[in-house]
């Protein structure tokens, strides 16, 4: 005999700001409602060493502690945490089910998503060995952490040169490594980056290695025409080759756009009534905690206003 699923009003998927600000909403709103958050809930926040941009806190937070504290806060609220992964969604009409890695289903009248996106990464060794400690796939995040010092971005999209260009409000000077002889950048982006003289265009190069003890310290990029190395004295190094949204469960399931994030309205409602996106999910341009959190926000009140629709018959 199949297992009875356990049914939610509100089931959320993702365990990042979004997601835990979704569930705190969502749960004080007086609905039963559970979050998948995985073996380690947090999302990318997690790899963050410091955040100063996240409203609240006077001094630095460890992107840990920060997800830390959201997550007992939704649990204080009543929200069920599962260490469950989503692995398969049914969206047909309601209720709404979820399959887990455990095995079990779940079933809810509204879902949330907030699985996020994950920053593209080289795959180089060195590369993953500093995530957090020199090296960053957010600029806004990370870029005050390196007022006066020099750093540089890998990519040559519309992305790198927006990341470069913010860079030079702090660094002392941002090169631009790109692989190729000329940036995919729009022209209006590659004109502004010509301007600024704190900008050093690197082409038909690659990051081979980045170099360092405890902290990064440098780069090590490579000629790919010529084959000819070069050390750059960058403590800071930003990849920006694009984001990748976790949207793989609901390919068919829900109306994606063409670089894969939900396509959700303002009010974070999707192609089916009744599922709401919210966070980097759905975002491809902030990448901001706060930004996430607000949306989540925003996701758990339409959410709660959609239960009430049902439950009024409208």
């Amino acid at each position: 005999m199949a297992e009875k699923s356990e049914h939610y009003g509100i089931i959320i998927i993702g365990a990042g700001p979004a997601g835990f600000t979704a569930a705190i909403y969502a749960a004080r709103g007086g609905v039963r409602t559970c979050l998948f958050g995985g073996i380690a809930p947090g999302g990318q926040l997690l790899q963050t060493t410091e955040i100063e941009n996240f409203p609240g806190f006077p001094e630095p937070v460890a992107g840990s502690d920060l997800m830390t504290a959201m997550l007992k806060q939704a649990k204080r609220l009543g929200t069920e945490v599962l260490t469950d992964d989503a692995l398969a969604v049914d969206f047909s009409p309601p209720p709404f089910s979820v399959s887990a890695s455990s095995g079990r289903k779940y079933t809810a009248d509204a879902v949330i998503i907030a699985t996020g996106a994950r920053a593209k990464w080289l795959g180089l060794p060195s590369e993953q060995k500093y995530i957090g400690k020199g090296v960053s796939g957010c600029a806004t995040c990370d870029g005050f952490f390196y007022r006066g010092k020099e750093v540089c971005v890998i990519g040559g999209g519309d992305s790198a040169v927006e990341d470069a260009l913010f860079l030079t409000k702090f660094a002392a000077k941002v090169y631009l490594v790109h692989r190729r002889g000329q940036l995919r950048a729009n022209f209006r982006l590659q004109d502004k980056l010509k301007k600024n003289d704190k900008v050093e265009i690197v082409y038909d190069s690659v990051l081979d290695e980045v170099l360092g003890e405890a902290k990064a310290s440098g780069a090590k990029i490579r000629n790919i025409e010529t084959g000819e190395t070069r050390l750059l004295p960058t403590p800071g190094v930003f990849i920006a080759v694009g984001h990748t949204p976790a949207t793989e469960i609901f390919r068919g399931k829900l109306n994606l756009d063409d670089s894969g994030y939900i396509a959700a309205d303002d009010s974070t409602r999707t192609s089916v009534c009744g599922v709401f996106a919210a966070g980097d999910v759905m975002d491809r341009y902030y990448k901001q905690a706060v930004v996430a959190a607000g949306a989540g926000c925003k996701a758990a009140l339409e959410a709660l206003q959609h239960l009430e629709e049902i439950k009024s018959g409208e």
